[in-house]
């Protein structure tokens, strides 16, 4: 059971963290100028990325661990929920990343703008798969 229940620790830090992201740093972000705006959302993204996308995977492995052990499918469930924000950034997320990533900060403007809105809708995806991933963990494991 130990697997299933890092499983759940490891998914409810990922959904918290994208939470935290929707929540509080993405709407912060947006009262700066379209110049800071971007020259925030860099470095941000950059940490974040790195962060959200090895809970992903450990969450996934985690979860397979415990699927094969216990032989409950419902294990299998969450960890697909939670790595399948692997596909959907890799698809969905990363042409406007790599806009963003490419624009410079001095040609920042409404389109930027725009593009970082865009994002964060986006990123909300993320943390709904992360709550629902937590919560099929946390059904399994009651």
């Amino acid at each position: 059971m130990l697997p299933g229940i890092l499983a759940l620790v490891v998914a409810a830090i990922f959904t918290g963290a994208a939470f935290y992201i929707n929540f509080a740093e993405q709407p912060a972000r947006l009262g700066l100028d379209d110049r800071s705006l971007l020259q925030e959302w860099k470095p941000s993204y950059k940490a974040g990325f790195m962060m959200q996308a090895s809970l992903a995977v450990v969450g996934f492995v985690l979860a397979v661990l415990q699927s094969i052990v216990s032989g409950e499918f419902i294990w299998l469930l969450g960890g697909l929920l939670l790595i399948a924000n692997w596909p959907f950034t890799l698809f969905a997320i990363m042409p406007t990343n790599k806009t963003l990533m490419a624009t410079p900060i001095d040609a920042a403007g409404p389109q930027t703008r725009a593009l970082i809105e865009r994002w964060g809708q986006l990123h909300a995806v993320r943390t709904a798969l992360g709550a629902s991933a937590t919560a099929v963990f946390f059904w399994a494991a009651i």
